[in-house]
C-alpha cells in the first residue's frame, strides 16, 4: 500500500517503533489514531510524498510498535512519553524540526509534542479532536454514548477482557458504528487493523492509552492552562461534520483557547477524515504545510 516507502524499526525510549519513510522535501510526520496504524494514511501518503519527506510511525502499543509495560499512574502511555517516541523517530531520520499531521489519539500525542517541544514542531494539523482537558471537562451524555471512552478508561481487567474476547469484532464495532460504516475502509487497510489488534498486549496498550488521557494527561494539560502556556506554532484543525466531536463541541473555539494561531473548519465526512475524505484532506494539507 506504500510503494516507494521504506520501513524501519527504530529504537525508541521504551521499545521498538515501526516507521515508514518516503518522498523528499521538508519533513512531515504523520501520527495515526485508534484503533488503527500508520496504514490509515494510505490514501494520502503518496501525494504528500511528492512534496514532503513523509515519516509515518505506529504509536507505542499499536501496529507493529512495542507494547510497553505501564504502571499505576499510566505514565508509560502519557502523551508526554509518547511524544518522546516521535522525537526519537524524527531524530533517527536526521530531522530536529518538522511539521505534524495527526488524527485522533495521534493528534493528542501531537498536541503534547508541540507543547513540550516547541523548538521541534513547526506547524501542526490535528484531525477530529477537541483538546483533551476540554473534552473531559465538558463531556455530555450524547458524546459519551458515541464513544468507547467510558469503557476503556475503566480499571483492568474488564476492558481488556472484553477486547480480547474478540479483537476483530472490537475493531469492526468501533469503526463500523460511525458515520461512514465499514465501507469507508479499504479491505487491505481494515485487514491490517484487524491483524494488529490481535497482537498480544494490544488490548492493554489501548486501555492504558485511554486511562492516561483521563489521568496523567489531564494533569499535564492543567499545568499548561495554569501557567498560561499556549501552542506557539500555527495550528490547523479539521473535523468531520458528521462526527461526534463536531456535533458535541465548539472545536475551533476550544483550540483557540489553547493555541495562539488556530484556524480550521469542518469537512463533509465523519471521524475518519483521511479515509473518508482524502482529497479534501490533501488539499488542506498542501495548502497549510510549508514546503
Amino acid at each position: 500500500m506504500f510503494e516507494g516507502f521504506s520501513s524501519c524499526d527504530v529504537a525508541g525510549p521504551a521499545g521498538t517503533l515501526r516507521t515508514l519513510r518516503g518522498g523528499r522535501g521538508a519533513p512531515l510526520l504523520l501520527l495515526h489514531g485508534h484503533p488503527q496504524t500508520h496504514v490509515m494514511w494510505h490514501a494520502v501518503a503518496a501525494e504528500l510524498a511528492k512534496v514532503f519527506t513523509v515519516v509515518m510511525m505506529d504509536l507505542r502499543g499499536y501496529g507493529d510498535s512495542a507494547r510497553v509495560s505501564s504502571d499505576a499512574e499510566h505514565q508509560a502511555y502519557s502523551k508526554r512519553a509518547m511524544a518522546l517516541d516521535a522525537v526519537a523517530v524524527m531524530r533517527y531520520y536526521g530531522f530536529e524540526q518538522f511539521q505534524v499531521l495527526a488524527h485522533d489519539r495521534g493528534a493528542r500525542v501531537a498536541h503534547r509534542l508541540a507543547a513540550d517541544h516547541p523548538d521541534k514542531v513547526q506547524r501542526l494539523m490535528l484531525l477530529d479532536i477537541a483538546p483533551t482537558l476540554a473534552m473531559y471537562e465538558n463531556t455530555s451524555h450524547a458524546f459519551a454514548r458515541l464513544l468507547a471512552l467510558v469503557l476503556l478508561i475503566q480499571p483492568p481487567p474488564l476492558p481488556e477482557a472484553l477486547i480480547e474476547s474478540d479483537p476483530v469484532r472490537y475493531v469492526r464495532s468501533v469503526m463500523g458504528k460511525r458515520h461512514a460504516g465499514l465501507g469507508a475502509f479499504a479491505p487491505a487497510a481494515l485487514a491490517e487493523y484487524e491483524r494488529c489488534v490481535q497482537i498480544p498486549g494490544t488490548a492493554t496498550s489501548i486501555c492504558e492509552d485511554y486511562r492516561a488521557s483521563a489521568t496523567i494527561d489531564l494533569a499535564h494539560d492543567r499545568a499548561d492552562v495554569a501557567a498560561g502556556r499556549q501552542l506557539a506554532q500555527p495550528l490547523r484543525v479539521l473535523w468531520g461534520e458528521h462526527g461526534a466531536v463536531g456535533q458535541c463541541f465548539d472545536v475551533l473555539r476550544l483550540w483557540r483557547e489553547r493555541a495562539r494561531d488556530a484556524s480550521g473548519l469542518s469537512l463533509p465526512c465523519g471521524h475518519y477524515i483521511a479515509e473518508e475524505a482524502p482529497a479534501l484532506l490533501l488539499a488542506e494539507a498542501l495548502n497549510f504545510f510549508k514546503t
